[in-house]
């Protein structure tokens, strides 16, 4: 397969299958990471653990996230990026499987430093990748079509996995998320044009990325954002449990709703991000507020809880594409290395926000995190609203496949 260049305003095939390629890279990803909270009772007393030291899988694979993403791009070099794409599928897939077959606590949790590795390092250089595929011009599109296959994931994965496990036991469920590895490699392999590394990052180039306002702005708004975000999912099921007074039966539905609109805000969020990308920002955060504060004053209306579950949904749906698509922007120069610092603030974010609400629970009541996230969310917006959003450079030119071999 060869790269061409393309000039054309609409995609070709070729584009939309190497994109595509990667939101099923992102679902493979996101339903691996989340695998052992859907099978963590019978994961435990099959390996003779505490669900305590089995959760432990969840809190590694972050940790390693979080410390690879902004130092595989110093490591990679000029590597051609399709390969390191393949590569870090075939992660997923060893990490599954070794974690499928193991009964051995300490290969359980090696296997899980792997997929942080591939986590990672996958979001770390999408931001690049789409760009080199679809223009900068495009990237909020092309950012709303990987993520899709996140939001994908986390609809789909905790239920499939909990019925996989049920039916034919937790250690299945993983052979299942490395099948979904191994689809996503393949059509990688297939659709995926080479992508050649334009340039290498250099560790003083990352830490000069931080003198950039633009920079500093979405880093800030970014870990507000997914801090705030996990603050009042943790522990919206006990909210709407002791607050709410419904059972799991009924808030079940109501999750689903919540998933669902996260897809839609994933699907909609790359229009925003291409053409008013500092209103849509603001807009998102606005709508996590008032869907927040409307389930705190409104939760013993059934219906009133689907409505702001809903907007609830698409913010953090269209959340992740507004902020790739600012940092992108703001340093298109140094996307592998922008996108590096972004996903490991976006880690360090959900484990402050997960050990924020946790505390606030404790201390103030199941109310508590979900006012930290209307927080967080107003005080994200703010610095957005006086910030000019960063223009990038345009390319003009996009990589695609031919049908020639």
């Amino acid at each position: 397969m060869s790269a061409t260049v393309s000039n054309r305003t609409s995609w070709p095939i070729s584009t939309w299958l190497s994109v595509v390629s990667l939101t099923f890279g992102s679902f493979a990803l996101i339903s691996s990471e989340l695998l052992p909270m859907a099978v963590l009772t019978p994961m435990a007393a099959d390996l003779g653990i505490s669900e305590g030291a089995a959760g432990q899988a969840v809190t590694l694979t972050a940790l390693f996230a979080g410390i690879a993403a902004p130092t595989v791009a110093l490591v990679i070099r000029r590597l051609d990026r399709k390969l390191i794409n393949l590569a870090l599928c075939a992660l997923v897939i060893a990490s599954n499987v070794a974690f499928a077959f193991t009964s051995d606590y300490f290969v359980l949790l090696a296997a899980r430093m792997l997929l942080g590795i591939a986590i990672g390092g996958f979001f770390a250089l999408a931001g690049a990748t789409v760009v080199r595929l679809v223009t900068m011009k495009d990237m909020g599109k092309g950012m709303s079509i990987v993520f899709m296959g996140l939001s994908a994931g986390l609809v789909v994965a905790p239920a499939l996995a909990t019925l996989i496990g049920e039916a034919f036991g937790w250690r299945a469920a993983f052979m299942a998320a490395a099948a979904c590895g191994l689809l996503a490699l393949l059509l990688q392999a297939v659709c995926l044009p080479s992508v050649p590394a334009t340039s290498a990052t250099s560790l003083s180039s990352l830490f000069g990325l931080l003198k950039r306002r633009p920079v500093r702005v979405g880093l800030v708004v970014g870990l507000l954002f997914f801090g705030g975000e996990v603050s009042g999912f943790t522990f919206m099921r006990p909210y709407l449990e002791t607050n709410g007074g419904l059972s799991a039966t009924s808030i079940a539905p109501v999750l689903l709703v919540l998933g669902l609109a996260s897809l839609l805000g994933s699907a909609v969020a790359g229009v925003f991000a291409d053409r008013v990308l500092r209103e849509g920002f603001c807009a998102t955060f606005l709508m996590l507020a008032i869907a927040t504060v409307g389930l705190l004053a409104l939760c013993n209306t059934y219906i009133a809880i689907f409505v702001f579950a809903a907007a609830w949904g698409i913010a953090i749906g269209a959340g992740p594409v507004m902020t790739q698509t600012w940092m992108g922007r703001a340093a298109p120069d140094q996307l592998e290395g922008v996108g590096g610092l972004f996903l490991a603030v976006i880690q360090f974010g959900v484990t402050l926000g997960a050990i924020a609400g946790g505390i606030a629970v404790d201390v103030v009541g199941t109310s508590a995190p979900l006012y930290l996230t209307a927080i967080c969310a107003v005080l994200a917006a703010a610095p957005i609203a006086t910030q000019r959003a960063p223009g990038g450079v345009p390319q003009t030119t996009a990589l695609a496949l031919d049908s020639a071999e």
